[in-house]
């Protein structure tokens, strides 16, 4: 038999080590789904949803460097939207291969027809549609090499007929290729950096995701300049351990610490991060932001300079024109303040709450404790990546995962899907909402049909709790925020694996030390208070007033019971505001 054009595409993906593929099956789709089954070497994960698989896919290109999806034609390939625009968004190398229909119905409105290059534009950096065999092979190299090279996702559009034509050999390379260039600011900027950080008497520093793998240098620079350490939540896992100058997070889920850091510091440098909040940003200070995309510079703050480069190779660089300043207590002051805050933290710990009102805070502070030094942690968008945020710790094995950037609901549970799939041998633990779960009950059954053990974690509040935060802020009575759930636990049993509920705070550590000690899945139903809040690091004068007129609305409207029940349960956050 002839070589097909959908063997060639798994000869392709085989020598760019893709070991698995994430879609739901359908008739576009089938020449490739029966070529990776005749060849053996990369696994077709059964998805119940393509916005899943799109996601799964997502956690494995960020863990491993590279990962597929596929959607087969018209809603199939739809439904992988929401997932490439979140991995696209983080900056993940992702290949998604939308099949569609039949080229000889091309502009004929046919059944399930889409127009794949409008649908994916804005969510690639690389979208092409394939209607011929000879076209098949190179297209398919340089998407791979977009999707690496550019960190994002390439789309190749393919049409189902086509995928069962008679393979034509090209002469483009087979694999993809990896180079690191080394970049950094030519001498006489470099000259102008070290200026002004030895000019400042009191300097902060900001670490965003890119300045993760320069952890080392960073920690030497800060030494140098006694300067106070703060990171974004996607850089945590990667900033904050083995860092004795760090004072946390700063913007809506962080603390008081890092934001008083940087807006008490003379000069702020901004490494590898994009931070999009401009409110938590300080004004009145010098700030330097360095960056690999020169076009993030200045698009959030008033920049004094702003430089393009590798962070690791531009600190690296840096070290030896800096000097070392003699007074470190600006230093000693911010660390003083992060070790107050910490202990404000611990506040909402050990008050743990009562009976279907489980303080979250101690549900993420005894994950934190319990989970493995390697673990690999995913949180949904919401409450539960407040307490995520908040109470796991780096140690620099663990990995965080989560829609940082694009802020969906319904990730974490497909992205643990993806992370245990390529990590099999390591302790993956999803942070579930009950609105993001609720998205996506569906692939649980994907979960127990591979057997993955992942630890799934609902934080039950029975209502959209950041919608709720939200619209008090605004001053709006929460509506229709309410949930009303299955029991998440029963639903898990009834796909086959282990489902537990948590009603008491005493029961919660012996819950999670046994659904951690068990080799399969296991969902773990905590209720929580739906009354608790998370306040950001400043609370500004206009939010204060939208809670007071949350407040009296709602008393008017005789909701007096729900308010006495919030002041009760966020009576802690005064020792943060007095």
């Amino acid at each position: 038999m002839s070589k097909k054009v959908a063997d060639q595409i798994v000869e392709m993906l085989v020598a760019n080590n893709v070991k698995r593929l994430y879609a739901v099956t359908g008739d576009s789709l089938n020449e490739l789904n029966d070529a990776i089954r005749r060849d053996g070497r990369i696994q077709w994960i059964h998805v119940r949803h393509e916005e899943a698989g799109a996601y799964a896919a997502a956690a494995e290109a960020e863990l491993d460097g590279f990962a597929v999806c596929a959607g087969s034609c018209g809603p199939g390939h739809v439904h992988l939207i929401n997932g490439l625009y979140d991995a696209h968004r983080t900056g993940v190398p992702l290949l998604a291969i939308a099949s569609t229909i039949h080229t000889a119905e091309f502009g004929m409105d046919y059944f399930q027809s889409t127009n794949t290059t409008r649908l994916f534009d804005d969510c690639s950096c690389y979208n092409e549609l394939a209607t011929t065999p000879a076209q098949v092979p190179r297209m398919l190299q340089t998407a791979i090499q977009h999707a690496i090279s550019k960190k994002g996702v390439a789309v190749l559009a393919l049409p189902g007929d086509v995928t069962a034509l008679p393979a034509v050999e090209s002469v483009t390379s087979m694999q993809n290729f990896r180079t690191r260039v080394e970049s950094r600011p030519p001498n006489e900027e470099m000259q102008q950096l070290a200026q002004l950080l030895n000019e400042g008497k009191k300097v902060s520093i900001y670490c965003g995701f890119g300045a993760v793998e320069a952890h080392d240098d960073v920690i030497r620079l800060a030494e140098k300049l006694k300067a106070p350490i703060g990171y974004s939540f996607r850089a945590k896992m990667g900033m904050q351990y083995d860092n004795p100058f760090e004072v946390g997070m700063t913007g809506l889920l962080g603390v008081p610490s890092a934001y008083h850091a940087m807006h008490e510091s003379d000069v702020v440098l901004l490494l590898g991060t994009d931070f999009p909040y401009e409110n938590f940003m300080p004004v009145k200070n010098k700030i330097i932001q360095i960056d690999e995309k020169p076009e993030r510079l200045g698009r959030r703050a008033k920049l004094e300079l702003g430089l393009c480069g590798k962070i690791e190779d531009t600190v690296k660089a840096l070290l030896p024109l800096v000097e070392e300043k003699p007074d470190d207590s600006f230093l000693k002051a911010q660390l003083h303040l992060y070790e107050k805050v910490k202990e404000n933290l611990l506040t909402y710990v050990n008050d743990r709450g009562g009976k279907d009102a489980i303080s979250p805070e101690y549900v993420a502070h005894t994950i934190n404790e319990l989970a493995d030094r390697d673990a690999i942690f995913t949180v949904d968008t919401g409450m539960s990546c407040v307490w995520g945020a908040r109470y796991l710790e780096g140690t620099g094995q663990r990995k965080l995962l989560g829609s940082f950037n694009h802020g969906s609901m319904a990730n974490a549970m497909p992205m643990s899907i993806g992370a245990q799939l390529a990590y099999p041998d390591r302790q993956v633990i999803a942070f579930c909402g009950d609105g993001g779960l609720s998205m996506s009950l569906g692939d649980l059954a994907t979960i127990q049909q591979y057997k993955l053990p992942i630890k799934l974690v609902v934080f039950n509040n029975r209502s959209l709790g950041m919608v709720k935060l939200e619209m008090d802020v605004a001053g709006l009575p929460s509506n229709q925020v309410e949930m009303v759930n299955p029991d998440f636990a029963l639903v898990a049993q009834a796909m086959g694996f282990i489902g537990l509920t948590v009603h008491q705070p005493d029961a919660l550590r012996t819950a999670l030390e046994k659904a951690f000690a068990e080799p399969g899945p296991v969902l773990i139903n905590v209720m929580t208070n739906p009354d608790s809040l998370a306040m950001p690091p400043k609370l500004e004068f206009d939010q204060m007033k939208g809670y007071a007129l949350t407040m009296s609305k709602m008393i008017l409207g005789g909701r007096m019971d729900e308010v006495l029940d919030m002041v009760k349960s966020n009576y802690k956050h005064l020792s943060e505001l007095l």
